[in-house]
């Protein structure tokens, strides 16, 4: 399928690796130019020159921390006027509700509230100029289920699915379109880090431990970040501007849930 971005210019955050890395992958192959973003500068332009040396387009690498004001400004002069937004940052840690005081809260919510809401700020008002743009947010799929030991990513993503819900419907007259992508689990690093977190508690082996979670899932498996970033990839495809404020779950059927 076309998906009618070619020539596009994308602002990927978080996009070394994971599924940052399959989003802009797929954006990659759809045609769509790149500025990519991530903290640890190595990865990130290695993947700047895989993903340009395969698919021949601009791809432009901006290691900063996009959860700060700073590194923000960084990418954001790079960046300049961009079509797509794909906002992406790590979760806060997992813990107790007993384990967490307003300073904890206050960090979840900066990284993952405030700054993609930052990043729409910014760039949102010059797609609607332009009369088009498409915002992809990565939650999770604990905004539809919460996870008991994710308080602190449970709060700060909700937050931000509340703001998207009004603003999504305020700009898409405009042309713009913002929704939200909610992964369950997929086969990255954050997957084996769960599973050897399991290994070592249980005593049991790292497959055993990817069997055990496998078995929670009704498709039986991880998903991919292929998968995820094809998702992606239409949602900011011209086929997708009658999509607007929806949270989309990539869980495998994970939540049991009728809506």
């Amino acid at each position: 399928m076309d998906l009618g971005i070619k020539g596009k210019r994308a602002l990927v955050c978080a996009a070394s690796k994971g599924l940052g890395r399959g989003c802009a992958e797929a954006l990659a192959e759809a045609g769509v130019n790149l500025v990519i973003n991530a903290r640890t500068e190595g990865p990130l332009i290695e993947t700047a020159k895989d993903l340009s040396d395969k698919y021949g387009v601009t791809v432009e690498a901006v290691a900063a921390d996009i959860t700060t004001e700073e590194g923000r400004n960084r990418v954001l002069k790079v960046a300049g006027e961009v079509d797509i937004l794909v906002n992406n940052a790590g979760g806060p840690p997992p813990g107790m509700w007993t384990d967490w005081d307003r300073d904890d809260f206050i960090s979840a919510i900066d990284a993952n509230m405030l700054s993609p809401i930052a990043l729409i700020k910014a760039l949102v008002p010059g797609m609607m100029d332009r009369g088009w743009g498409r915002v992809v947010n990565i939650t999770s799929q604990s905004v539809k289920a919460p996870i008991a030991v994710l308080g602190l990513s449970n709060s700060a993503r909700a937050g931000l699915t509340g703001y998207v819900a009004g603003t999504s419907r305020q700009v898409a007259g405009a042309g713009v379109t913002i929704n939200n992508l909610l992964p369950g689990i997929h086969a990255t690093d954050r997957a084996v880090s769960l599973d050897s977190g399991v290994s070592a508690a249980q005593g049991i082996s790292m497959e055993d431990a990817k069997k055990q979670r496998c078995a929670t899932i009704p498709a039986g498996r991880y998903g991919t970040a292929e998968e995820f970033g094809a998702t992606c990839a239409f949602l900011c495809s011209t086929k997708a501007g009658f999509i607007i404020g929806q949270n989309i779950l990539l869980d495998g059927g994970g939540v049991n849930a009728t809506l």
